[in-house]
């Protein structure tokens, strides 16, 4: 089994990096495999409703998106997916919005391939805005009809400064619990 984790941080080892990597380290202990993408900081493009990938039927983007479509492909072979983002205005950051709306318009039009895999979404805010992000990624797990375990709080952690986040041990706790539950429903599920 594998878990994808797609980082909407363009902060390379930023707390939205570290956080995802809490709950990596449960997978891995529990002999799931795990991998990182990284779309924040990269040229990646919004959906334009051109409607080629529901013409194609093909779960790429017609326009020029590489990186997105890499990540599709990956988010087609991956049990469970992990999407996470810090918070830029009380929401996700633009490239992991362009990631939702590009792979939602283009999977789902593939006939869906994102059905019933697990899906977790992890935000990280400064002090205000995480639940708003978090719920961005749910709604994108939702539409797509993927399986959201739970954990013992909200996927949110805070923190400003790189490391800022080890430092929220209720996130933490969080994440763990949240690998913990991830690992026991893809068990279920696969």
């Amino acid at each position: 089994m594998k878990v994808l984790a797609i980082n909407g941080s363009p902060r390379k080892g930023g707390n939205t990096e570290l956080l995802i990597r809490e709950v990596f380290k449960v997978l891995e202990a529990d002999g799931i495999e795990t991998e990182i993408m990284h779309v924040g900081g990269k040229e990646v493009y919004g959906c334009t409703a051109c409607g080629k990938c529901r013409k194609e039927k093909d779960g790429q983007c017609h326009i020029k998106n590489p990186v997105l479509n890499e990540c599709m492909k990956k988010m087609e072979e991956a049990d469970g997916i992990i999407l996470g983002s810090p918070v830029y205005f009380s929401d996700i950051t633009p490239e992991l919005k362009a990631l939702i709306d590009v792979s939602g318009y283009a999977l789902r039009g593939a006939g869906n391939p994102l059905k019933r895999k697990v899906g977790a979404g992890v935000a990280v805010a400064r002090r205000a805005g995480a639940m708003t992000a978090f719920d961005s990624i749910n709604r994108f797990f939702l539409i797509t009809e993927m399986i959201i375990p739970g954990s013992s709080y909200w996927n949110v952690g805070y923190g400003k400064e790189k490391g800022d986040v080890l430092k929220d041990e209720e996130a933490l706790s969080t994440m763990h619990t949240l690998g913990t539950n991830m690992a026991w429903l893809l068990k279920k599920i696969n």
